[in-house]
This record gives structure tokens, sequence and C-alpha cells, in this order.
């Protein structure tokens, strides 16, 4: 009687398995794909924070080798070392750049950054799409806005 009842309860389990991982798997996988999204956003925000960071120590040093060809506009040499040091991020964030040299009204252009000796808040707002239904009515229009910033003072130049 013992070997029929096993027999029974083993054709009754049958499909069990296939059953829990069908109901288990789509919560795990957007679990999975939650943290992976999440952590994007942690390194698009550091790598951009490192390319603002980067952007302002080359404008304190009064520099413009690195604008375009016939243009030796400074604020244009700090956007392009910005690009340089964003691993490519920057062409896909939406970017904003505002630089206030403090004690010059000039906010974009020849006076972006300041003179010589003063003080200049670089600052990038960008946004970045995010992938993971599960994350995304938690922000606005299912994009994470961010804002990175770097202060330093100007070299005598």
């Amino acid at each position: 009687m013992q070997a029929a009842h096993r027999t029974r309860s083993r054709h009754c389990q049958r499909g069990a398995s296939a059953v829990e991982f069908a109901i288990v798997a789509p919560i795990v996988f957007f679990l999975l794909f939650a943290i992976v999204d999440l952590c994007v956003l942690f390194w698009v925000n550091l790598t951009m924070q490192h390319a603002v960071r980067e952007g302002a120590r080359y404008a304190v040093t009064g520099l413009s080798d690195l604008a375009p060809q016939g243009s030796a506009q400074r604020h244009l040499a700090v956007i392009e070392k910005i690009k340089e040091n964003s691993m490519g991020l920057y062409d896909r964030i939406s970017p904003r750049i505002n630089g206030i040299g403090y004690g010059n009204p000039d906010q974009y252009g020849a006076g972006m950054f300041g003179a010589s000796g003063q003080v200049f808040v670089l600052r990038l707002e960008g946004t970045w799409p995010l992938m993971t239904p599960v994350v995304q009515p938690f922000f606005e229009d299912g994009k994470y806005r961010f804002s990175v910033a770097a202060t330093m003072r100007n070299e005598e130049f």
C-alpha cells in the first residue's frame, strides 16, 4: 500500500517545479534588472562627475587649445575636455552646462569661467533614460535627472 501511495504522490508532484519557477522567475528578473538599472544610474552620475571635475581642472589653467579649429574660445575647449572624459556618455545625456564666474556677469561665453584668480562653478545637468519598467514610476518621465558640479579657483593666467 505504501508503494502505491509513493508513486501516486510523485505523480501529483510532477510539474510543480515548473509552476513554481513560472511564479517566481518574473519577480527575480524584475529585481535583477532594477538592480542593474540603478547601478547604471550611479555609474553615469560618477562618470559625469569625473568629467566635470576634469573640465574644471582644465578651465582653471585659462587654456583654450582644445577648442574646435578656428575658435580659441575657452568655454568650447572646456566642453571638449568634458566630452573627452565622459566615456562617450556626454552626447547621450542631453547635457546643459553652465559656469558661473563669480564677479563676472557674463554667464556663458568668454567670461563663463571668470577671470584670473576668481572662483567659478562648473555645473552639468543631464537626463538618463531608464530601461526597467519597475524603476520608471519612481522617476519623472521615466528618466533619471542629475546634476553634477565642480567649484575651483582660477590660476593666475
